[in-house]
């Protein structure tokens, strides 16, 4: 009999968790996982997929007014929030139980409820009973800031704000990355009145330039509002449950709703890290070595916890890899470069590789490529709306070394470029394959 309890602990069972939850079980581990919320994690519970499925549900909006320009006699249509809610609620109760069920078929023993690390091979529940393990894998990911204001209290983050009661007629979102652009147009579409509140004065860091000034242009357009350089100051709420939101050098603003979209941090917090000497860095990130391992030889840790790339499907590849390494004996890293990403905003941008400004900063001498048209079904429903397509390349060699996009299912069309690009491909390799026509996509092959 084994001295431990289990050859594996896992605290978190969210995507990067469960992935090695099950593949140590199949590798011939005795597996057990803590959740003290739902299993699933952040991106299914209360993340990307319930917020896809609200991009889904007000989408409609436009789709319904454009139908018109199709020839379908469409009458003004009422939306009901409550209805769209509960049925993406429900929706994720279902993937809730098939992540049990994933779980529960792998042999993975659940503890549902908080757990701590009382010592390098030892968790403490929230109930008081100890259990040991050969190894604990923390996978606990991240959880939304907020900021350090006056009233900060009154505002939500997106924990919360898919379980609203009733739909607000005015909201400020405080923030300029992914989630604040995604809500945006999310509540933009549903009627509402938006303000997008940034303290710096740009959206979407980290994105090429030309894309993301795109995306600008056309929330703008749409009638999203947008305050830069606005740190927030203070928050007053009234008793009618309004807000007033008090910004540095600006007018105030009235709002029924603000959602705090300005970063996440590794949930590293309370769990016993610092007390037995596991190593965090200034943010709070768990540090961990190519194979996930900490300074203590006994605890790794995968996902957003160690703030590397905050994306599920690069938690699940950390996890698939630690296990393989630890319990499949097959040691593996995961391959960081060239990581496809996408923004679910109205309309969709997604990239891969280097942006512009990265590529002549990398290699100097670069080509760039693009396509600015107007989708066929754009044309059709008499909307103005532009995509954009954008090809970078090293003038040298002519391989494709970053591909961004923004326009109707952009995510879509890029997951399969993206291989490409991770290839190495050139700019003659697209040219040389014929379009597929008609079609948005086929613009990746007529770039000039």
């Amino acid at each position: 009999m084994s001295e431990f309890d289990f050859d594996l602990f896992v605290i978190g069972a969210g995507s990067g968790g469960v992935r090695a939850a099950r593949i140590s079980s199949a590798h011939g581990a005795r597996v057990a996982v803590a959740e003290e919320y739902r299993v699933g994690g952040t991106c299914v519970i209360r993340g990307c997929v319930p917020k896809k499925m609200l991009v889904y549900g007000a989408h409609f909006a436009e789709d319904l007014h454009d139908a018109r320009r199709f020839g379908w006699q469409v009458p003004d249509c009422a939306f009901d929030w409550p209805t769209l809610r509960d049925n993406v609620l429900a929706d994720v109760d279902r993937l809730n139980g098939l992540y049990q069920n994933t779980l529960d078929s792998n042999k993975v023993t659940t503890f549902l409820e908080r757990a701590t690390i009382s010592g390098p091979q030892e968790v403490t529940l929230a109930s008081g009973q100890k259990v040991t393990a050969k190894v604990i894998l923390v996978a606990t990911g991240s959880w939304p800031m907020v900021p350090e204001i006056e009233g900060a209290e009154h505002g939500v983050t997106s924990n919360e704000v898919f379980h609203l009661d009733a739909l607000p007629k005015r909201v400020v979102i405080a923030g300029g990355g992914y989630i604040a652009n995604e809500f945006a147009g999310i509540f933009n579409e549903l009627g509402c009145n938006v303000t997008i509140v940034n303290r710096s004065d740009q959206i979407l860091r980290g994105y090429d330039e030309q894309i993301r000034d795109r995306l600008l242009q056309i929330s703008m357009t749409k009638g999203i509002a947008f305050r830069f350089n606005a740190p927030f100051e203070r928050i007053e709420k009234h008793d009618d449950n309004s807000l007033t939101v008090h910004v540095k050098g600006g007018e105030p603003m009235q709002c029924d709703l603000l959602l705090f979209a300005v970063g996440r941090k590794p949930m590293s917090f309370n769990l016993g890290l610092e007390q037995i000497g596991v190593a965090l860095d200034d943010h709070g990130a768990v540090k961990v070595d190519e194979y996930n391992r900490t300074n203590i030889e006994s605890i790794y840790a995968v996902g957003d916890v160690t703030n590397r790339v905050q994306l599920t499907p690069v938690a699940i590849r950390e996890g698939h890899a630690f296990a393989d390494t630890v319990f499949g004996g097959n040691p593996r890293k995961v391959d960081y470069g060239c990581i496809p990403s996408a923004v679910f905003s109205n309309p969709p941008l997604a990239g891969v590789g280097m942006t512009e400004s990265q590529a002549r900063n990398a290699l100097g001498s670069v080509k760039v490529y693009t396509s600015d048209f107007r989708a066929m079904k754009n044309v059709l429903a008499d909307r103005n709306e532009r995509s954009l397509y954008k090809m970078i390349c090293d003038e040298t060699t002519g391989r494709v070394v970053g591909l961004h996009m923004i326009g109707p299912d952009a995510p879509e069309i890029l997951q399969a470029a993206a291989i490409a690009v991770k290839a190495g491909l050139t700019k003659q390799d697209f040219d040389d394959t014929i379009a597929l026509h008609p079609s948005m996509a086929e613009e990746l092959v007529l770039m000039k």
